[in-house]
């Protein structure tokens, strides 16, 4: 499970208005917006306190590392909602790593989409049966 989890973007007023459009379906919403000097620090959330946070890029702290993808994925209550995501995605340009379909792999029911965001994110919209 997650509780709150958080990743830097390059443009954050961009990359929320991709998630508020991606993961509408999803029922997010931007729950706190924090002004920094670098930009807003944003918190999303569908019901309670924000769960999923975009704060502005920082330089690694280590150059020679780099940027990293990361991968996470939003919790769907059932297979039209990953569809539904799916579809948005595509409307917002989006690149879909993975279209919705059961990945047995993971266990039988895992329905999930997959897709990049606009800063290189592996992001999935998943549902369990």
């Amino acid at each position: 499970m997650i509780d709150h989890f958080g990743v830097q973007a390059a443009d954050v007023e961009a990359s929320a208005s991709w998630y508020l459009q991606v993961f509408g379906p999803l029922g997010f919403s931007e729950a706190v917006r924090i002004p920094t000097p670098d930009g807003p620090v944003i918190g999303f959330a569908t019901d309670g306190p924000p769960a999923f946070w975009l704060s502005p890029l920082a330089p690694p702290a280590d150059p020679a590392v780099g940027a990293r993808e990361n991968h996470f994925a939003f919790v769907a209550p059932d297979r039209p909602t990953v569809d539904a995501v799916h579809a948005a995605a595509e409307s917002a340009g989006a690149q879909v790593l993975h279209a919705p379909r059961e990945w047995p792999e993971y266990h039988p029911g895992y329905y999930a989409v997959f897709l990049r965001d606009p800063n290189g994110h592996n992001v999935e919209a998943v549902c369990h049966h």
